[in-house]
């Protein structure tokens, strides 16, 4: 009955984001603790505290970016459009064009940039983030850039990580800036 249950929630959130989420199934099939375990550490990706929700978003997209530019940036893309991230923003967040962005936003993207490639500028980054908005928004930051990497990683090493693919904002084709992590 439990199996049943999160296998139609899982059908439900396929069928509602366009998205495959087959290598949540193989978990569950693999046996039901992991999949706890799985669903457990994927509540850190729902931490969301004093952010702004386009800060939390240039975050997460940024970090989503260097690991897979597919089906799990896209998800995040129709995420914030979702939640209402204005089209413009998120097409200079997967452009990585900084100048088109406000400031807080390609704040969220230097840092996250840097605390991808443990750059010591992370440190400017972060001072200014705590001062702008507190601890609780450098937390929630933190815990968007990991879960940004969980998901893919977990896909990758299922294998059914994929190859990067046409990233859509407002329905159209945005070609994202292929970066380093």
């Amino acid at each position: 009955m439990f199996k049943w249950l999160i296998k139609r929630q899982l059908t439900a959130f396929e069928r509602d984001y366009n998205y495959d989420a087959s290598y949540v199934r193989d978990i569950l099939a693999a046996d039901t603790a992991a999949f706890m375990a799985f669903a457990k550490a994927a509540g850190v990706a729902k931490y969301r505290k004093a952010v702004p929700r386009e800060v939390l978003f240039a975050a997460q997209i940024t970090a989503t970016l260097a690991e897979d530019c597919g089906p799990c940036t896209q998800l995040s893309i129709t995420k914030a459009e979702r939640e209402g991230v204005a089209p413009e923003i998120l097409q200079a967040i997967v452009k990585g064009d900084e100048k088109a962005m406000p400031d807080e936003i390609a704040l969220a993207v230097r840092f996250t940039r840097a605390v991808l490639n443990h750059d010591p500028s992370a440190d400017e980054y972060r001072t200014q983030i705590v001062r702008r908005w507190g601890i609780q928004a450098l937390v929630s930051l933190a815990f968007a850039i990991t879960a940004a990497r969980f998901f893919p990683t977990i896909k990758y090493a299922l294998g059914h990580g994929q190859a990067c693919r046409r990233l859509t904002v407002a329905g159209t084709p945005v070609t994202p800036l292929k970066q380093a992590a």
